[in-house]
């Protein structure tokens, strides 16, 4: 179950419909549940519409060969809600939440 600080945002994701791709721990033990989604999360957008506590951070990750990614990540529970980066989403849709 993904942490307080992000769960709000996660039920907003689910609510719209918005495809879940992975749940788990993808990286390191740094992560604790992660929760991958078929989007572009807007971060500037869902950070207008909703209060997040001033632990979540944007994280934005442009990798060559490991995958590019954009989300949000609580640095007290290492969780994560993360969609594609918007320069490699091909048709994903954009949510701004």
């Amino acid at each position: 179950m993904i942490c307080e600080h992000l769960a709000e945002l996660e039920r907003v994701l689910q609510a719209a419909r918005i495809e879940e791709t992975y749940r788990g721990q993808p990286w390191s033990k740094n992560c604790r549940e992660w929760v991958y989604y078929r989007c572009v999360l807007d971060l500037a957008a869902i950070r207008t519409r909703h209060a997040l506590a001033d632990c979540v951070k944007d994280h934005v990750h442009r990798g060559t060969h490991d995958g590019s990614e954009q989300g949000l990540v609580c640095e007290v529970h290492h969780d994560a809600l993360v969609g594609a980066h918007p320069d490699s989403a091909g048709g994903a849709p954009r949510f701004a939440g």
